[in-house]
């Protein structure tokens, strides 16, 4: 294929996730705007942290004003997993530095969850589709900022929005049975810490899911086969 059919390609694996991300960057200017930050505050996070579900947490800490140290232990916990998505993310194909940077910046839940489903990725290919992220999600912020001038009153429940894309993601990746245990132990670790630490379930449940999904990969690694003596 051609690089602008590559790149129209990547383009196209962007819409299913993209028609969701957009409606929840308008959300996402919505919150800023009603939360009383300055408006610039949405295209700023947007282009310089590019993670949609810490930045919608960011807003409610930023107008709280929380410490800086929490908001730097809740930035590492919420995002540690992506360092979990560069083992199977196809960052291999692309060989510039500065793309290959870009690249690493904007592995977001959509990207990883995309490449994880397709094959036959190119750096054209990969690259399009996230910008295209990006564009959707940077678009959607500035367009919320727009609608909530318009609003006369606040609406209430815009951070579930970024649950429901996960949901939506989620039902996408376990379309098979090789991706059905990792959504059950995902839910197990939930399940638990909603028990054992009700104050603190969405931390405790992501430690423990990763520790499930670990603990699950080595057990069921193929063992490398012993050389004959």
């Amino acid at each position: 294929m051609t690089r602008r059919a590559e790149i129209a390609a990547g383009v196209r694996a962007s819409f299913a996730a993209g028609l969701g991300m957009y409606p929840i960057g308008i959300a996402f200017g919505l919150l800023v705007a009603q939360s009383g930050l300055p408006l610039w505050v949405a295209p700023a996070l947007s282009l310089t942290v590019f993670a949609g579900s810490l930045e919608l947490l960011l807003v409610g800490m930023m107008a709280a004003g929380t410490p800086l140290a929490a908001i730097a232990l809740t930035t590492l916990l919420v995002n540690g997993r992506h360092a979990f998505y560069a083992f199977s993310f196809p960052l291999g194909v692309i060989r510039g530095r500065i793309a290959r940077t870009y690249s690493i910046y904007a592995l977001i839940d959509e990207a990883y969850a995309i490449t994880a489903s397709r094959a036959g990725w190119s750096a054209p290919r990969l690259l399009a589709m996230q910008v295209a992220f990006q564009c959707y999600w940077v678009g959607g912020g500035l367009t919320g900022l727009l609608v909530s001038t318009l609003l006369p009153g606040v609406i209430h429940g815009l951070e579930f929005s970024l649950s429901a894309l996960f949901v939506t993601l989620t039902l996408d990746a376990v379309r098979t049975r090789a991706g059905l245990p990792s959504l059950l132990l995902g839910g197990l670790s939930f399940s638990v810490a909603l028990v054992v630490a009700p104050g603190q379930a969405l931390f405790v449940g992501l430690g423990g899911s990763v520790a499930l999904l670990l603990a699950r990969h080595v057990l069921t690694r193929p063992r490398e086969e012993q050389p004959d003596a």
